[in-house]
């Protein structure tokens, strides 16, 4: 298993969810978790994902997943779960 993490963040509008999970599914990215809020009209979703069975090489994805972000007008970034720990130790 390999494991990334995904965080969304944006204006709350009808569709981030769905995108979102359509890309991954369509990438062969398996959801392992999910947390999702939205706060006075401000959408927060934050994934692990186990990207193992990804159909495309990692960098890709990513970008990809910026692309959709941007398309649906929300920022996504994807990282590899050790990166995103390391950014995020105290």
């Amino acid at each position: 298993m390999k494991k990334a993490v995904i965080t969304v963040v944006g204006r709350d509008t009808v569709g981030i969810l769905a995108r979102t999970c359509t890309y991954l599914a369509d990438a062969g990215v398996n959801i392992l978790d999910i947390s999702q809020t939205v706060v006075q009209d401000y959408f927060n979703m934050m994934m692990v994902v186990d990207v193992a069975g990804a159909k495309m090489p990692f960098a890709e994805l990513a970008a990809g997943m910026e692309e959709t972000g941007r398309a649906i007008g929300v920022q996504i970034k994807c990282q590899k779960e050790e990166i995103f720990d390391k950014m995020h130790r105290i």
